[in-house]
């Protein structure tokens, strides 16, 4: 997908948008395992639990043409893939703290 049209099919809403983003729930937990670095798609799928191979192929496709992630792909038999932030997907990082804190401030609050 261009940029061009990328923007163009973008809500007006700054919310929106990132929510457009990263809003889904598998998407999220990709991003808070690649900000402690590269991960396999192995690791991945291991860390984030119950996702079908589909569902994380399409998430991670979706956020590397997005420019969140990229993908590297090394020639060798079997292809060894991995995964990382980019820097526009580290600059969610402050995001993802404040997430975390008020879930654990919501968990705190509930106990």
């Amino acid at each position: 997908m261009s940029e061009q049209k990328l923007v163009r099919e973008l809500p007006a809403c700054p919310v929106e948008t990132t929510l457009t983003l990263i809003g889904d729930k598998w998407k999220v937990l990709i991003l808070r395992d690649l900000l402690s670095g590269t991960k396999r798609f192995g690791e991945l799928k291991k860390s984030i639990g119950n996702v079908s191979q589909k569902v994380l192929t399409s998430q991670l496709r979706s956020m590397e043409e997005t420019k969140l992630i990229n993908r590297k792909v090394y020639a060798e038999v079997p292809p060894r893939v991995e995964y990382s932030l980019t820097e526009l997907g580290k600059s969610l990082k402050p995001i993802l703290d404040a997430m975390q804190n008020w879930g654990q401030w919501y968990k705190d609050l509930l106990k």
